[in-house]
């Protein structure tokens, strides 16, 4: 397991992976552009999309997964308060977007970062699975 590191490069509480593909966009190290931020969260486009938009919604600190997260209802609800800005500024809120989260690998999680997935641009279909 890796040990999290707790302060980020100027002495402020980070929560950085260092390991973490996530926490390396977030503290810049490719040069990642953000498609919308806020203090706690940011968001840029997925590198494999699904959909016409896919945009991923990241927390700040590293958190592996949504169980990891329960309990902190402030970061969960600017979570879906930086997605839903996401969906209306990229247009998708006339005719409908997704926004799902996997948890574990049986769920098909494969960055084990918090993260939720905006997805939208085309119709999606009822199935999940």
């Amino acid at each position: 397991m890796t040990e999290i590191d707790e302060r980020s490069d100027d002495g402020s509480a980070g929560g950085c992976d260092p390991d973490c593909v996530f926490c390396r966009i977030v503290r810049g190290d490719f040069g990642t552009t953000f498609v919308a931020e806020s203090d706690n969260v940011v968001a840029f486009a997925d590198l494999s999309p699904q959909a016409p938009t896919h945009v991923l919604v990241v927390p700040r600190r590293h958190l592996p997964d949504l169980l990891a997260a329960s309990g902190d209802e402030a970061l969960l609800g600017e979570l879906l308060g930086l997605a839903g800005r996401v969906a209306r500024e990229a247009g998708l809120d006339e005719r409908g977007y997704r926004v799902l989260t996997n948890t574990g690998p049986d769920a098909g999680q494969s960055v084990f970062h918090l993260h939720l997935h905006v997805l939208g641009g085309r119709p999606m279909g009822m199935g999940l699975a």
